[in-house]
């Protein structure tokens, strides 16, 4: 029960664990990272999996010449892309089902918060949803309820997950090793995620000022 216990605890908090586990199991690290950040967008019954944190963390050690950057962010955008389509299908084919029976896994409030994001940025929230946890969970599963068009859906998955590895494993490499980004992790990612909303957020302040000129 112990060991269970144990291995759950490591799941969860992977980028805490992440040097022993390199130090440990050398090239099968990539493995674990493709599988917690695989299950992190693809199964919307684990969105407190570490995400950005967790990347943050491994780039912060490639930083250092102990993982490789260019197999690092190979891993985390396949693992992104594919995550995400097969949570789109899973909510394509299951969704309306695993929602209606009260699933204790799929809260409302984090569907109703997807809701409102696909609400204000269309099917760019495929892409602005890879940097805001819990959302980046739900984001790819709405989207298969509602329906939207795969090929669609697709290209947002494609841009979001290489834009979502490249920026996270860049800033993780670096600037991860730096005392001040250390310390201040929440800030810096708050930033990344300020920077990717931020055409979003020009389009919608358009959009109103438009409607206001027609008025």
């Amino acid at each position: 029960m112990e060991a269970i216990k144990w291995f759950i605890d490591v799941f969860m908090h992977l980028d805490i664990y992440l040097e022993g586990i390199i130090n440990t199991y050398g090239m099968l690290t990539y493995v674990l990272l493709f599988l917690i950040i695989f299950c992190e967008t693809g199964l919307v019954i684990t969105p407190i999996l570490p995400g950005d944190s967790l990347i943050f963390a491994a780039a912060a050690f490639a930083g250092l010449g102990v993982l490789n950057i260019f197999i690092l962010i190979g891993v985390v955008v396949v693992a992104a892309i594919l995550g995400d389509a097969v949570n789109y299908l899973i909510g394509n084919k299951l969704g309306d089902k695993l929602i209606n029976n009260g699933n204790r896994f799929i809260k409302k409030s984090y569907i109703d918060k997807t809701h409102s994001f696909y609400d204000k940025y269309g099917g760019k929230t495929i892409i602005i949803a890879r940097f805001i946890p819990i959302v980046r969970t739900f984001a790819p599963f709405v989207a298969g309820v509602t329906n939207m068009k795969y090929k669609e859906f697709l290209l947002f998955n494609a841009i979001g997950g290489v834009f979502w590895g490249l920026l996270v494993s860049g800033v993780g490499y670096f600037f991860g090793n730096i005392k001040f980004v250390q310390e201040n992790f929440t800030i810096v990612v708050l930033g990344i995620i300020f920077v990717s909303i931020l055409p979003a957020i020009v389009e919608v302040v358009k959009h109103k000022m438009s409607k206001n000129t027609e008025v």
